[in-house]
């Protein structure tokens, strides 16, 4: 929540944030939230801490591609008994933040010796929020998991209690494009990030041969037209707040329409599931893009991609959420098919299988760590350069990817 209105210039341009990211995309988010003019920018372990005002508040929930949400702090203690946590939650001014007829939800993640259940946790702190109402108003407000006025989040971690209020409402993964699902879909922070980590911003031709629910395809072509993350997303919690400024929120939406700009690149994506290409084809047309996207259902060995350059990103099977007869033929085929299709183009794969995705034969340029939900996942660079192939190829064993 924000200062009040006569607090000086100089502390509403502090208001100090916290942006909940997945492993391995904390750079990419810190560098977003750079750009669009944060300061004091902290990285942590799945999260970025920042300092700015009411208007990034608003802007990092609204272009931030690799933010889960957008918390705001308002109290940190240390306590020692359950009791001690209660009074401590109860002694927090939370009329500022709502009223007594509006709702409230708490969610609660703990590491801590006194507690042992994150909804007990959020149990006591209710009641000392509904406590400290009753004794100003005579009336305790109510909670509303699904849609409450008020989000609020507590992170404990041994006697350390971190009290925030949730700016963003449902994830920002959730971009409001996406409602028909394939196997294995990808979120789309974890899609945004992967292509972010490749560099690439829309100026060459991108291709997914295994496109699924289309999700990758979707977020490169709104970061190659400069489309903000949060372009056909509805609600935010920020809106049920008593400091909530509509003037200021349709200013921010009008500046980032007049900052987008036209694809000039191919976007084309296949599988070979007809299933998997209706999904694809639901969510691009919710998105608005079915216009800047091309789909078609192919084998990836038979993809012939416009020449480069350009970039191949995509999501194989791992064997985990979707099994297939042989994963490590797949995964040479996959290399095949790069050394014989793709040349000129770079390209990425994601997985969890270390050993298969060795068996590419190629040599890595690059690789980072990400997490797919629960699995520990490599995503992998190639360059495909044009001219001679003799130092493509690598043996199965490559030891480059041990690390």
């Amino acid at each position: 929540m924000n200062p009040e209105p006569n607090e000086s210039t100089e502390e509403t341009l502090k208001i100090p944030y916290l942006a909940k990211s997945p492993a391995g995309l904390e750079e990419i988010l810190a560098g977003e939230l750079e750009k669009l003019g944060a300061v004091n920018i902290e990285i942590l372990k799945r999260a970025v801490s920042f300092q700015g005002d009411q208007c990034l508040l608003y802007k990092a929930n609204y272009h931030c591609r690799t933010a889960l949400r957008i918390l705001v702090p308002v109290n940190q203690f240390t306590f020692t008994t359950e009791e001690d946590f209660y009074l401590h939650i109860k002694e927090i001014p939370w009329e500022q933040y709502m009223d007594v007829n509006q709702t409230l939800s708490i969610d609660s993640t703990i590491g801590s010796s006194v507690f042992t259940h994150s909804h007990f946790v959020s149990q006591r702190a209710k009641d000392a929020i509904a406590d400290r109402f009753r004794e100003q108003t005579g009336i305790r407000p109510s909670v509303d998991i699904e849609n409450p006025d008020l989000r609020i989040n507590l992170h404990i971690y041994k006697d350390v209690v971190d009290v925030s209020i949730d700016s963003s409402g449902a994830s920002l993964h959730k971009r409001g494009y996406h409602t028909v699902n394939a196997e294995a879909p990808l979120s789309e922070v974890l899609a945004a990030g992967m292509i972010m980590l490749t560099g690439w911003h829309g100026e060459s031709n991108f291709i997914d041969w295994m496109c699924g629910s289309g999700t990758l395809l979707i977020e490169a072509a709104m970061i190659a037209m400069n489309l903000p993350a949060g372009q056909f997303r509805e609600e935010y919690a920020f809106m049920k707040w008593k400091d909530y400024s509509p003037e200021l929120w349709e200013q921010i939406k009008k500046e980032a329409l007049d900052d987008q700009r036209d694809l000039e690149v191919t976007i084309m994506g296949s599988d070979i599931s007809p299933r998997n290409l209706r999904a694809a084809e639901s969510n691009i047309r919710n998105a608005y893009l079915h216009k800047d996207i091309q789909l078609k259902v192919a084998d990836f060995r038979d993809v012939k991609p416009p020449d480069g350059p350009g970039i191949l990103i995509s999501n194989p099977p791992y064997g985990e959420r979707i099994k297939v007869d042989d994963l490590f033929e797949l995964y040479k085929e996959m290399g095949n098919a790069l050394k014989r299709n793709f040349e000129g183009y770079k390209a990425w794969l994601i997985s969890s299988d270390m050993h298969a995705i060795k068996l590419v034969g190629l040599r890595p340029m690059a690789k980072k760590l990400l997490w797919n939900g629960q699995l520990e996942c490599k995503f992998v660079g190639f360059d495909l350069y044009h001219g001679s192939k003799k130092d493509l190829y690598t043996n199965q064993e490559n030891p480059s990817l041990d690390n």
